[in-house]
């Protein structure tokens, strides 16, 4: 160990503190730690380790901040973040590249050079006056071939205390890296203070650097910036699993339960944001290991997964007893909970929209004190609650918690499921032909169509393969090419499922009811295990109207008619052939590494599609093809 490392270290962090670094016997933490100390000058150190102690310490150092305030039931406290600051800042998130690197035409990224001197120059003396939080985690379950160590700095209790629920704590597993310097790196700061929230947003950066596997954040505290075991780990997590042969996906993982829940079968999940990702990974009766994040790998001839991360990081609105009763009675529950930018009652309760609860006629929120019609700085009225409002806790407080959630081997996935929006397009669900077909005609053209709540115009489609597309790392053609891969040598590799909730009928109204997921759910739980029959379409394997009879009778104690069944199901030819041709489009425009197996995939369907349409017309109904019943 360099003198001068331990002399700025054990000057802020004190005997006590610097001693649990030294027991980590890695002198490249030492260096990394000593360098930001130093320039972000904080007037003392915390260390925490994996002790109740060191966590106890930065829970009640939020109170005394007031970054956080406790709440009504035991555990629960509530944290706001700024007026401008309530969402993942695009604009500002930008990877540190050199001169040599491309990773796509729609990745933001500033010169590595001038980046990280930017970067420094903003952090200099930026913690002055404040305590810094050295914590460590562990990404994935630990001592697990799935582990990756992260050290986090920041100076906000609210992160160190978020990160506390979402991880495992990973100080043992550093002690496991044997003084190896592969771990990942977060520096964070709040920035200047004011009303205990950041101050200077107009001055708010989120750098990546891939190289150093590092990421950098100033000037803001909302978790989606400063969490960075997050989503601004995971595409560290991206380039480094495609690197080493595995894959770091945006995807929930479940258990959803067999006939009379005798077999317990998993899936993992992948969702655009409003699309119905965490009400498909919460359903009733069926088991979660996460919600957003897993790691992917080829063991012993199967794909495992696990959950990246302990905890849950949720959009609250629209959280009811009635929508998520599993949820809901958590959030009710005591428990340790971080609820950010609801409102907070006059009985000191947190609220949020679509509670089911009365609304409130005023109460303390995001932007102070608020009451019906109060206006914000830009002159717009507040809401009661911030739309982006949420909750973090962790994932044992659930009762639909899987037993596995913890597991270093990861769980067998059986099937991986694909969510969508649209409204004209794709039937409820659909299974792929197998492994390549569902990666390149499912994954690989995933559209969210937007409604006319969220941009003001309906309809609009937005790419965003695998829901994945804002957190990649490396360019589309490989991040295609690496799903591809992943089975390689796997005899029976995963089934693929693509879903839409939100198609509608001629008169405008949804097909689907909100419950309907759990009966496609539980149709993939029998195709996986060799259960049930499908009809086999041009783009891919629908239910048998058969199947779904006794499913919507045994899930949702209804009926199902073949009327419903026909409309749903009804193969929709010139909407299927307008999505292949926009989707190859975009790949033609944008993507400079486009596998050749992609384009041949979605011409190969068109040309199935257009013999279909010659024999059948434009609408095929799901029973005039019931004769490749399989």
């Amino acid at each position: 160990m360099k003198k001068e490392h331990k002399d700025v270290l054990l000057r802020k962090c004190g005997e006590k503190n610097y001693g649990k670094l030294e027991g980590l016997d890695n002198p490249g933490l030492i260096a990394f730690l000593a360098e930001y100390v130093g320039l972000c000058n904080p007037g003392s150190v915390f260390i925490r380790t994996d002790s109740e102690d060191d966590a106890e310490y930065i829970r009640k150092k939020a109170l005394e901040t007031g970054e956080e305030k406790e709440l009504r039931i035991p555990g629960h406290t509530v944290h706001f973040d700024g007026y401008y600051d309530q969402a993942r800042d695009k604009t500002n998130t930008r990877y540190l590249l050199r001169p040599d690197e491309v990773l796509g035409s729609d990745i933001s990224f500033i010169d590595r050079e001038e980046g990280l001197k930017e970067i420094r120059a903003i952090l200099k003396d930026i913690m002055a006056g404040k305590e810094m939080y050295i914590s460590f985690f562990c990404l994935g379950p630990t001592d697990s071939e799935f582990s990756i160590s992260a050290v986090q700095i920041t100076d906000s209790t609210y992160v160190a205390h978020s990160e506390d629920i979402l991880y495992r704590s990973g100080y043992e597993q550093f002690k496991r890296l044997s003084g190896a310097d592969r771990f990942f790196r977060f520096v964070h700061s709040a920035g200047a203070l004011e009303n205990r929230v950041s101050r200077d947003v107009y001055n708010r950066r989120v750098y990546i650097d891939l190289e150093e596997e590092m990421v950098y954040s100033a000037n803001t505290q909302y978790a989606g910036n400063t969490v960075g075991l997050k989503k601004l780990a995971m595409r560290l997590a991206i380039k480094r699993a495609s690197e080493e042969g595995w894959l770091t996906e945006h995807m929930f993982v479940m258990g959803v339960h067999g006939p009379d829940k005798k077999r317990l079968t998993y899936f993992t999940g992948s969702f655009p944001s409003a699309c119905g990702k965490t009400a498909t990974a919460m359903l009733e009766g069926e088991k979660i290991i996460g919600d957003d994040i897993a790691y992917l790998r080829c063991k012993n001839g199967n794909i495992r997964a696990v959950n990246v991360e302990s905890g849950i990081f949720g959009i609250i609105k629209d959280v009811s007893a009635r929508s998520d009763p599993a949820i809901f009675k958590a959030l009710t529950s005591p428990a340790e909970i971080i609820f950010s930018n609801v409102l907070v009652t006059t009985d000191n309760r947190p609220d949020w929209l679509g509670s089911g609860e009365p609304e409130p006629e005023e109460g303390v929120n995001f932007a102070g004190k608020w009451y019906q019609g109060r206006k914000g700085p830009d002159d717009n009225e507040i809401l009661p609650a911030h739309k982006n409002a949420r909750y973090t806790i962790r994932l044992e407080s659930l009762e639909n918690c899987d037993e596995n959630l913890a597991n270093p081997e990861g769980v067998k996935i059986g099937g991986v499921i694909y969510g969508g929006r649209d409204s004209d397009t794709n039937v409820p669900v659909e299974q792929s032909f197998d492994w390549a077909h569902g990666i390149l005609t499912q994954a690989a053209t995933i559209e969210s169509e937007t409604t006319a709540a969220t941009l003001g115009k309906e309809g609009v489609r937005k790419f965003n393969l695998m829901a994945n597309l804002d957190f990649l790392s490396i360019p589309i053609g490989r991040y295609i090419q690496n799903n591809l891969d992943i089975v390689e040598g796997i005899k029976d590799p995963p089934l693929i499922f693509h879903v839409n909730y939100f198609l509608k009928g001629k008169d405008g109204n949804y097909l689907n009811g909100i419950k309907d997921k759990h009966v496609w759910v539980r149709w993939m739980e029998l195709r996986v295990n060799g259960e049930a029959g499908a009809v086999k379409t041009p783009t891919g394997y629908f239910p048998a109207y058969q199947d779904l009879v006794p499913l919507f009778r045994e899930v949702l104690g209804r009926g199902y008619t073949r009327e419903e069944y026909e409309e749903q199901f009804t193969l929709r030819i010139p909407e299927r052939m307008d999505k292949k041709k926009r989707i190859k489009k975009i790949y033609h425009s944008k993507v400079f590494d486009t596998p050749h197996a992609l384009m041949k995939a979605l011409d190969d369907q068109m040309a199935r599609l257009e013999e279909c349409r010659k024999k059948h017309g434009d609408y095929v109904s799901p029973f005039v093809l019931e004769g490749l019943l399989q």
